[in-house]
């Protein structure tokens, strides 16, 4: 455990930022299953849950939680996942 004041500070941020990015990559992860799900069944909402798992994969991305570049390599693949599906 931290003894010095900075140290227990930067613990403390260590815990609230760990939190944050947790809840915002688990959302991420929901959306690109909704997504999937709804591209595997042929259903019709499947390019609206494309865009929203685009938002949140790039939500994720802004905000550090994953590289930029892997966010858009996410975002190419779903969206060639719809391409397909739609054959």
């Amino acid at each position: 455990m931290a003894q010095h004041k900075s140290a227990v500070k930067r613990a403390r941020q260590s815990l609230k930022r760990h939190a944050r990015n947790q809840q915002v990559r688990s959302r991420m992860r929901t959306l690109i299953k909704q997504f999937r799900q709804a591209a595997a069944s042929g259903d019709a909402s499947a390019p609206e849950k494309l865009k929203a798992a685009e938002i949140g994969i790039r939500k994720a991305a802004s905000r550090g939680v994953i590289p930029k570049q892997r966010a858009s390599r996410h975002v190419s693949r779903l969206t060639r996942q719809l391409a397909s599906a739609s054959k």
